[in-house]
């Protein structure tokens, strides 16, 4: 860590906070279901429309045994969690999700 940072600019920065949901999706039981490749692509166009609806911010596939992805939320915990319970791989045993609320700083984005 080569950057210094005073108090204040924590504090400037911790005053911009809003918050979001985290929504961590699981490999379930249920993956390799006959039938799951067609599913998990009707699971990736739904992620991909919430996506472009602004519902996701952040949206991150992982290439994992374990984890699925990670999604970034504009909207309540409790709203994501509702949403995601939708997702056809949740509702298929392939995912489990878990959602938590977090909080961002408006205007972040992974570098291209």
């Amino acid at each position: 860590m080569s950057t210094a940072v005073t108090d204040e600019q924590i504090r400037a920065l911790a005053a911009t906070a809003k918050p979001y949901s985290l929504a961590i999706l699981q490999w379930g039981p249920e993956r390799a279901m006959y039938g799951a490749d067609a599913i998990e692509l009707e699971h990736r166009r739904r992620m991909v429309a919430l996506r472009a609806d602004g519902v996701i911010a952040i949206l991150c596939p992982v290439t994992s045994d374990t984890v699925a992805g990670v999604a970034i939320m504009t909207v309540p915990a409790e709203e994501a969690e509702k949403i995601m319970a939708g997702d056809p791989c949740v509702r298929a045993g392939m995912m489990r999700c878990e959602v938590h609320p977090c909080h961002g700083f408006p205007g972040d984005a992974l570098p291209v």
